[in-house]
């Protein structure tokens, strides 16, 4: 496709996302604004506000169908495993996911939107497998609030120095992200079960 649309009547806030979708997996995350949906669309930038109240709500609209997207990616990853099998599959699931769409991972990063209930379920879909990873280590309630946060630091951290290209040294990278996952492994398993 070569980004121009033909315009579409009967245009919806669905559609708008759809559209914005598409262009952050062509063009990547930074490239999403009003002019460039609009332009996708075949609308005049003034239209998408009968859609969106703007790019920062575009934004969350964007995340919440990424997020919904990401946490059953991780769901599936960690279903029926336990321990060091769910966590390598969920961390699996997560590098390819970022890989696989580059565009639309920094939108799983962002905080889901409370006051949109689908963004807030979605977000607590995504926990909560890290969650059921964390529960096959005997990690639960602060204890595993805690650990999902150095997990999701971690790999978040891995993969965003890998898609920017700073892993420039000749060994593997593979290699690295298996320790890292192996550094996670055995900090789980020595992790405070209370707070």
């Amino acid at each position: 496709m070569d980004g121009l649309a033909v315009p579409r009547a009967g245009l919806s806030t669905g559609g708008v996302v759809e559209a914005a979708l598409a262009l952050v997996d062509e063009q990547g995350a930074g490239a999403l604004t009003l002019a460039a949906v609009a332009a996708r669309t075949g609308v005049a930038t003034p239209s998408l506000y009968k859609h969106v109240r703007g790019l920062d709500a575009l934004e969350q609209l964007v995340s919440a169908a990424v997020t919904e997207q990401f946490a059953g990616v991780l769901e599936r990853a960690a279903a029926g495993r336990a321990g060091a099998d769910a966590l390598r599959a969920v961390a699996a699931a997560y590098r390819a996911y970022a890989h696989d769409l580059p565009g639309r991972y920094p939108f799983a990063q962002r905080v889901p939107d409370q006051a949109d209930p689908a963004h807030a379920a979605a977000g607590q879909r995504a926990v909560g497998a890290i969650f059921a990873v964390l529960h096959g280590y005997g990690i639960e309630g602060d204890a595993a609030v805690d650990a999902t946060r150095m997990l999701r630091s971690t790999l978040h951290g891995f993969v965003s120095l890998e898609l920017a290209g700073g892993f420039g040294l000749p060994q593997s990278v593979d290699r690295s992200f298996d320790r890292l996952v192996d550094g996670a492994d055995a900090a789980l398993q020595a992790w405070p079960r209370q707070s």
